[in-house]
């Protein structure tokens, strides 16, 4: 996701995976490749491609946050919250992972018709 568009940068919590699933804050890059986490501490991060992700899902608000899952295609959920007031992370997210699906089928629809009108022949006419 080096040299694409950013469409925000914040920040979000993340559920962790361990056995007391705590909430650990997390700077996220959006761009309109997918998310990219990175910790407190500097690290490289963690990169989640909309090519991986299936959907946007569960958005709750209590007190004051917003609760959200992101389903993988493997079936993994990644939750996040963040605070209601001011932020609309899963709205973005969510409208990011639509145009990029929405790019993607109609690229492949453009392939398909591409291939079909190679196979049919349509591109050569005898006089």
């Amino acid at each position: 996701m080096n040299q694409c568009k950013v469409m925000n940068d914040g920040y979000l919590e993340k559920r962790s995976n361990g056995l007391l699933q705590l909430w650990k804050k997390k700077r996220c890059v959006l761009s309109d490749e997918g998310l990219r986490l990175y910790g407190c501490k500097g690290d490289s991060g963690k990169e989640m491609r909309f090519e991986q992700m299936t959907t946007l899902d569960c958005v709750e608000y209590k007190r004051g946050l917003v609760y959200f899952t992101i389903v993988m295609n493997d079936g993994k959920e990644v939750d996040f919250r963040c605070q209601q007031e001011g932020t609309a992370w899963n709205a973005e997210i969510a409208l990011a992972l639509v145009r990029f699906k929405n790019r993607v089928a109609v690229q492949t629809g453009r392939n398909r018709h591409l291939s079909h009108l190679g196979s049919c022949g349509e591109g050569d006419v005898e006089l």
